[in-house]
């Protein structure tokens, strides 16, 4: 273990809110870490699956939130799911367009052995 003490945020609805924006952010492959070639592929059923979290969030804790809380939440899903379209679209786009065609391959020389 490392020496360094990193603070823990404090749990916070808001808290709670980014981090599971920073998540569907991450499966729809809006963030990642290392080179571009690297890139992991979108996760869309895990994205879709997150939103519905915090949209079930939203549902449960309705009239319960401060106008700072409500609008975080309702910004966030609304962002996401314009993220989430415009993923599943460029998704669909990349599994419509034919394989790139290699070089045709030429055929391996016989070796015909004269008797």
């Amino acid at each position: 273990m490392s020496d360094m003490n990193i603070p823990i945020p404090p749990a916070t609805f808001e808290f709670l809110i980014l981090s599971l924006k920073f998540q569907a952010e991450s499966h729809l492959g809006l963030l990642y870490f290392g080179d571009e070639k690297d890139r992991p592929e979108p996760s869309l059923d895990l994205a879709r699956h997150t939103i519905d979290m915090l949209a079930m969030l939203q549902g449960k804790t309705k009239g319960n939130l401060s106008s700072e809380e409500q609008r975080l939440v309702e910004n966030t899903i609304t962002e996401l799911r314009f993220r989430y379209v415009y993923a599943s679209e460029q998704a669909a786009k990349k599994s419509s367009e034919p394989a790139p065609q290699s070089a045709p391959e030429e055929p391996a020389p016989e070796n015909k052995a004269e008797a």
